[in-house]
């Protein structure tokens, strides 16, 4: 019996000892065989990466959906170099004459983002990426280059509209749903900044119908931290589904680069002023001829007023709409067909949407008494085209 156990005792420790050493030098030898998964039609096979699915917090399937709809535009204009004053000089003059010859001309280049509104080559951008271009390029997602015609554009919301003939159906971004958007969703804002190449950055919508900020007539943008830095201009800001609900317009910034403060111009006020661009060349709103300024609490004092809110008449334009439906200087603006004026601002908007031809009752307090007073609308004067 002692034999056989001290027979078993030195079996158990070779077994042991060759154990060791296959896992020291050769561990492969130990590894289980692989298992071969075999993938039942219309399933992927567990493990392969179609399987594994989307990182917590990832929005990688929004940012490829909106990716090839964001495209790249360059613009250049010809300028003529500043002119020596030495040129001017009669002395100068008699003795070198005109051998200077005329003044050289050279091209500035600029860069903006833009996004594919239809698929048959509508592209929605700024007014301020190609106000001062005389040519314009837009390079896609995917590489390829156009040349760029000016459809329309808008300086009093800073939009504009161009069109490519690509020959070929583009890819359209998808719209958001009108008031979809509510503080505190997630936003990507996507562009090219500084021109380094296409670029997605996050945040979330801090603030919603921001205006008074000296950007453009008409305001009411969508605030976020979003990165928006210079070449983001035109380009799109995206839901977390990868829809549209907004075109990035500026930034607030003391040193040229974002500050988590950026501003952008909501998808519906983008679409109505595309259409009427792509419908007519060109945005009709209506106008009465008026001059208007806050009211504040020194005014509403001095006027008798109950609060700041309504829109000071401070000018009339003699002969204008207002003036012929009796709106008088001193007037303050309290209400038009019904609709509350808080501030001049929504004084703007409410005449603006209004169609030129078309009568609407203003309500306005004179000295104490409110009269409503029928206006017939005009139409607002076209900005002429900056040289």
């Amino acid at each position: 019996m002692h034999r056989l156990w001290l027979t078993f005792a030195q079996a158990v420790t070779v077994a042991v000892a060759i154990v060791f050493v296959l896992m020291t030098f050769k561990p492969e030898w130990l590894a289980p065989a692989p298992t071969t998964v075999i993938a039942v039609q219309g399933e992927a096979p567990a493990g392969t990466p179609s399987a594994v699915p989307a990182s917590p917090g990832s929005y990688a399937s929004a940012a490829r959906k909106a990716l090839p709809s964001v495209v790249h535009i360059f613009t250049s204009k010809e300028m003529q170099t500043p002119r020596s004053p030495f040129l001017d000089d009669p002395i100068f003059r008699h003795f070198f004459g005109d051998r200077l010859g005329p003044r050289p001309e050279q091209r500035t280049s600029g860069l903006g983002s833009g996004v594919i509104a239809s698929s048959d080559g509508y592209i929605l951008t700024n007014n301020h990426v190609i106000e001062a271009a005389d040519a314009i390029e837009v390079a896609l997602n995917d590489g390829r280059k156009f040349e760029a015609k000016l459809v329309g554009r808008d300086p009093e919301t800073d939009l504009a509209v161009l069109r490519i003939e690509a020959g070929v159906d583009l890819p359209a971004v998808t719209f958001a749903p009108t008031e979809s958007l509510t503080v505190g969703d997630v936003v990507l804002a996507i562009g090219n900044p500084f021109g380094v190449g296409q670029t997605v950055t996050m945040g979330i919508v801090s603030a919603l119908q921001r205006s008074h900020l000296g950007i453009s007539t008409f305001e009411n943008f969508i605030q976020t931290d979003a990165a928006i830095n210079p070449g983001n201009s035109g380009g799109a800001l995206v839901n977390s589904e990868g829809a549209l609900v907004g075109i990035n317009a500026a930034i607030y910034s003391r040193s040229g680069g974002s500050l988590g403060i950026g501003f952008a111009i909501p998808v519906t006020f983008a679409k109505d002023v595309m259409d009427q661009i792509i419908r007519t060349g060109r945005v009709t709103r209506g106008w009465i001829g008026v001059e208007i300024q806050d009211i504040t609490q020194e005014l509403a004092e001095s006027f008798g007023l109950p609060d700041t809110k309504g829109a000071l008449i401070a000018g009339v334009m003699r002969g204008g709409p207002a003036d012929k439906g009796g709106i008088q200087p001193g007037d303050v603006l309290v209400a038009i067909e019904a609709q509350a004026i808080p501030d001049p601002q929504r004084m703007l908007e409410l005449v603006a949407a209004l169609p030129p031809g078309a009568s609407a009752r203003f309500l306005v307090r004179r000295k104490g008494r409110e009269l409503e007073l029928p206006v017939k609308i005009g139409r607002r004067p076209t900005l002429p085209r900056p040289q």
